[in-house]
Order: C-alpha cells, then structure tokens, then sequence
C-alpha cells in the first residue's frame, strides 16, 4: 500500500499484478529482494523492468497472488512505520 496526495484528499493504492516490475521498484527499491525471492534474478534487465508481475511470474512458475500480497504486506508494514 502506498500513499499519494493529490489536491486536498489522500488515496491508498494497492501493488496489483498489472503494475510492472519497474513500476514496484521505483516505489521502493527494497522490493526487489521479495520479487528475487520469487526467482525474478534479472531486475535490470530493460525487458524484465517493463514486465507486468503477472507477466514475470508466469515466466519463472512464480504465483504472481502470493508475490503481489507479500508486496503489499511489506508496503503495509512500512506504511504503519
């Protein structure tokens, strides 16, 4: 979960398995130890940045729900910091 102020009202958006990788990175770097967990070893790979989750995951054999909600746990642990 991350948080984004636009004019007046704060909305919470969620990491879902249409973002790309990039996507997730450039909101915390940190993220990629979760995703490397999940067998995704070529984060700076130009290609691999552009990839949906859900794309990455099925080329790895990785269930992209396990990894998107182990993404949002860690935004939401950090979040609650």
């Amino acid at each position: 979960i991350f948080r984004e102020s636009t004019q007046n009202e704060e909305v919470c958006t969620m990491v879902d398995k249409t973002m790309s990788i990039g996507e997730v990175l450039q909101l915390d770097r940190n993220t990629a130890a979760i995703m490397m967990s999940f067998g995704m070893h070529c984060l700076g790979c130009p290609h691999a940045v552009m990839e949906s989750l859900e794309m990455a995951c099925a080329a790895h054999g990785a269930d992209v729900d396990e990894l998107v909600r182990q993404l949002n746990d860690y935004f939401a642990k950090k979040e609650a910091k």
